[in-house]
C-alpha cells in the first residue's frame, strides 16, 4: 500500500497588513465519491475507477481542507485563518466542497476543483451573513507518464500540482472581493 500526502504550498509566505481581516474556512465537504481516501483515476471511456492501494493520507477533503486554510495564512491578506468553533470573530466566512480531484491519464492532466462559497459574517452576532461572491476555482496540472502506464506517485503529484493551482485561484477571487467592514 502507498499512501500520499496532499500539501501543495503556496510559493511565498507574505505578512498581513495591520488591521486585515479574520477569515473562517467551514469544513470543507467532499462531493460523491470524494469521500474515499484512494486516488481516482479517469478512464478513457469516462470511468472514474478508485485505487484503493494508492490512496492519500487522509480522506482528500479534510487534506484539501488543511492545504486551503495554510495557503490562505501565507496569503499575507488576512490577520487569521480560524477554524469553526474559534472564539476569534470572523469578517469573512468561507465555505467549500471539494468537487474534482482525480488523474486523468487520456488527458495527460490531474485535475482539482472547489466551488466556494464567501460571505460577510454580520457584527451584530445576529448569525446573518451577507453573501459576497460564489465561484469554481479549477486547477489542472500536467501528468507524467511512462509509456501507456501511471504511476501512482506521478497521478497524487498531479493532484497536488493541480489543487495548488485551484487553492491559487480561491485567493485571487477572494482578493477581488468586496472587502468586508472591519469593527475596531
Amino acid at each position: 500500500m502507498q499512501r500520499f500526502a496532499l500539501a501543495p504550498e503556496r510559493p511565498q509566505r507574505a505578512t498581513p497588513a495591520r488591521g486585515a481581516p479574520v477569515l473562517l474556512v467551514r469544513t470543507l465537504r467532499a462531493a460523491p465519491g470524494l469521500d474515499v481516501r484512494g486516488l481516482r483515476l479517469l478512464g478513457a471511456d469516462g470511468q472514474i475507477t478508485t485505487e484503493y492501494w494508492q490512496e492519500w493520507a487522509a480522506p482528500p477533503a479534510d487534506l484539501a481542507e488543511e492545504a486551503l486554510r495554510r495557503w490562505l495564512a501565507a496569503s499575507g491578506r488576512f490577520s487569521a485563518v480560524t477554524l469553526p468553533g474559534s472564539r476569534l470573530r470572523s469578517d469573512l466566512v468561507l465555505e467549500a466542497e471539494l468537487i474534482r480531484l482525480q488523474a486523468e491519464p487520456g488527458s495527460g492532466l490531474g485535475r482539482a476543483a472547489l466551488s466556494v462559497l464567501a460571505l460577510a459574517e454580520a457584527q451584530s452576532g445576529s448569525g446573518e451573513a451577507r453573501i459576497l461572491g460564489q465561484f469554481l476555482a479549477e486547477g489542472a496540472a500536467p501528468l507524467a507518464r511512462q509509456g501507456s502506464k501511471v504511476r501512482a506517485a506521478d497521478a497524487a503529484t498531479a493532484m497536488s500540482a493541480a489543487l495548488g493551482l485551484a487553492l491559487a485561484q480561491v485567493e485571487q477571487r477572494l482578493a477581488g472581493l468586496p472587502a468586508p467592514r472591519r469593527v475596531a
